[in-house]
C-alpha cells in the first residue's frame, strides 16, 4: 500500500482547502540562507529555488490584492532574547541586530506598508503580533512560504492551524539543508497540520480569486 494511502486509512490526509481570503506569510526569507559562506546556506541551491518560488507566489498575491506578511528573525546583540534557543542553535548568531545576514535579499522583499514580523523563536505566531494582525484582516487562510522546511515553515503552519487558520504550505516556495528533510516533513505536515500544494495550484489559486487590500 502506498504510504498515502495506508495514512489515510488511519484518518490522516484531511483537506483543509482554501477560505475566503488568504494571507502569504513569508517565513525568514532572509540572506543567512543564501549568500555563500553563511553558516546556514545549504550550498546546493535548495534555498535559492526555494527563493525564487516564494518570490512568484509574493508577486501573485499582490496583483490580485491579497495581504503578504513577511517574518524575520531578529535577535539582540549576545542572544539574551534567544532564551534556550540559542543555547540549542548557536548559528542564531547571524540574526544578531547589525547582521547583513539578517536582511531580506533583494527578491522577494517587504514593500513599503508591508507587515514585518520580528521573532525570537521558530513559529511566526509565537509571542508576536501576527495572529492579532491577520484577525483584524478577517484573514482565514495562511500560505505559508520560506525557510527552513522542517524548522520555522513547519513551526508556522502548526500553529497556524492551532490559532484557526488554513495552513497552505506552497512545496516548491519551501527550502530546507537536507532533501530528506524536507520531503518528510511536507508529507507529515500534508498528513497531519497543513494541505501542502505545488506552486501552480497555489498561483492559480490566488489569481483567480482576487482580494481586497489589507486594511
Amino acid at each position: 500500500m502506498d504510504l498515502s494511502d495506508d495514512y489515510a486509512a488511519a484518518g490522516f490526509m484531511g483537506r483543509l482547502g482554501f477560505g475566503a481570503r488568504p494571507a502569504v506569510v513569508v517565513v525568514d526569507v532572509v540572506r543567512a540562507y543564501l549568500e555563500p559562506g553563511s553558516p546556514l546556506a545549504d550550498g546546493a541551491g535548495r534555498f535559492e529555488g526555494a527563493r525564487a518560488s516564494a518570490a512568484r507566489v509574493v508577486r501573485a498575491a499582490r496583483a490580485a490584492g491579497h495581504p503578504v506578511v513577511f517574518t524575520r528573525v531578529r535577535l539582540m546583540p549576545g542572544r539574551a532574547d534567544a532564551g534556550l534557543f540559542g543555547q540549542k542553535v548557536p548559528g542564531l548568531v547571524v540574526f544578531e541586530e547589525g547582521s547583513p545576514l539578517a536582511e531580506f535579499p533583494d527578491d522577494p522583499a517587504p514593500l513599503a506598508g508591508e507587515v514585518v514580523v520580528a521573532k525570537q523563536y521558530a513559529s511566526a505566531f509565537f509571542g508576536t503580533s501576527l495572529a492579532s494582525t491577520l484577525n483584524a484582516w478577517d484573514v482565514d487562510t495562511v500560505v505559508v512560504v520560506g525557510f527552513s522546511t522542517s524548522g520555522c515553515v513547519r513551526a508556522t503552519a502548526l500553529d497556524a492551524l492551532q490559532h484557526g487558520f488554513r495552513p497552505i504550505v506552497v512545496a516548491e516556495a519551501c527550502g530546507d539543508r537536507a532533501d530528506w528533510a524536507h520531503a518528510q516533513n511536507l508529507f507529515d505536515l500534508d498528513a497531519k497540520y497543513a494541505d501542502v500544494l505545488g506552486e501552480r495550484e497555489v498561483l492559480d489559486h490566488l489569481t483567480t480569486h482576487p482580494g481586497g487590500a489589507a486594511r
